[in-house]
């Protein structure tokens, strides 16, 4: 790529989603909308912060992992685009003679492990989003409650659409690579209750709400 993903503007970086390069892609679309997540959770506690019976110590530690959560997404987006990249590129290596398969497979298992590892970390993150949103609906100002939904929401389809790229990437991984065992282990994990954290979220904002 000729320039970072997170120096684009929204328009130019839609329309690099919706161009025909396949970099960047689903992985990092994911992290963009948990760092987005993550990015509404703190804009909601600097609107609940100074306001009566507000809980200041709750609202300062989720301010500062909210913040850290929205860089590190920032950052993995660009890590999921490189580590794609580097699949692209280690597809086109020649493969006329044993030594060319040889050292086109080396580096194919170098960058599917690390097109798999990206998209894993975040779903973690964007999991720590969701955490977040969930222990500010109760707290959190209460005519801002829509946002903490969809930051909420947001994180949730980051864990999904990265758990998407996780998954497809695990079958190209060698059979006895450790990585295969363990990062699909760790999705089953990320995604086992996240149906029902969603739902709990948006029904407790709802009712706060209401």
């Amino acid at each position: 790529m000729d320039s970072r993903l997170t120096d684009l503007s929204v328009t130019d970086l839609v329309g690099r989603l919706a161009s025909r390069d396949p970099i960047p892609g689903g992985g990092s679309a994911s992290a963009l909308a948990g760092a987005m997540g993550a990015a509404l959770v703190h804009m909601v506690v600097e609107l609940t912060a100074g306001r009566p019976a507000a809980d200041e110590p709750a609202l300062a530690r989720i301010r500062f992992a909210a913040a850290s959560l929205q860089s590190d997404l920032l950052r993995l987006a660009e890590v999921d685009a490189a580590a794609y990249a580097s699949v692209v590129a280690a597809r086109r290596l020649p493969k006329d003679t044993d030594r060319d398969r040889d050292a086109r497979r080396v580096q194919m298992d170098q960058a599917i492990r690390e097109a798999t590892r990206a998209p894993l970390e975040i779903a973690r993150r964007a999991s720590d989003v969701l955490a977040l949103a969930e222990e500010l609906v109760p707290i959190g100002n209460r005519n801002a409650l829509s946002d903490v939904g969809v930051a909420g929401v947001l994180a949730a389809a980051s864990i999904r659409g990265a758990i998407m790229n996780v998954d497809i990437n695990l079958p190209s991984l060698p059979d006895d690579d450790p990585l295969r065992a363990e990062a699909g282990g760790a999705a089953e994990e990320l995604v086992a209750d996240l149906d029902d954290r969603e739902r709990a979220l948006r029904g407790a904002a709802g009712e706060r709400i209401g």
